[in-house]
């Protein structure tokens, strides 16, 4: 039964890895290929947390990590760093969205994102990854529910 549930969980992470990822991927490529100026304002955002220098970098920076992180989503790879590096960029965009006077109904979408990645911070990108695609071999993450076994009393 374990086995079972393993396979169940790490295909369940697989899908939600692709899905968010094809999606952060798309969501990120116009802002990469924007130029300059679309950088400039995307990075404008980062002025909510009194840094006003260089936006365009901010900016470049955020669409890097919004379709880098997308493929490292997909193939699980640097995983926790980009869930980070996502997880400061979704607040960044939240704040954003707060202070275009948005509310919450702007903010939300960022901010769901935001818990996902988080989540995923936690949860580890699962057995079905990059590394696990070009060495079969290699063991992968022991299972949660294993971890459970050996949790003191």
């Amino acid at each position: 039964m374990v086995k079972r549930y393993n396979d169940k969980f790490d295909s369940g992470l697989l899908i939600l890895r692709i899905g968010i990822g094809i999606m952060f991927i798309f969501h990120g490529a116009p802002k990469l290929i924007g130029g300059p100026e679309r950088w400039e304002k995307i990075g404008s955002a980062m002025g909510n947390f009194g840094i006003d220098f260089l936006p365009a970098f901010w900016g470049f920076m955020a669409a890097i990590a919004e379709f880098g992180g997308g493929i490292a989503l997909i193939l699980g790879v640097i995983f926790q760093p980009m869930m980070l590096i996502l997880v400061i960029n979704m607040i960044v965009a939240a704040s954003s969205h707060f202070a275009r006077g948005q509310g919450l109904g702007g903010a939300s979408h960022a901010i769901e994102d935001g818990i996902v990645f988080l989540s995923l911070i936690f949860i580890g990108p699962g057995k079905y990854t990059l590394y696990w695609l070009l060495k079969p071999w290699r063991p992968a993450a022991p299972p949660i529910i294993d971890n459970m076994k050996n949790l003191p009393d």
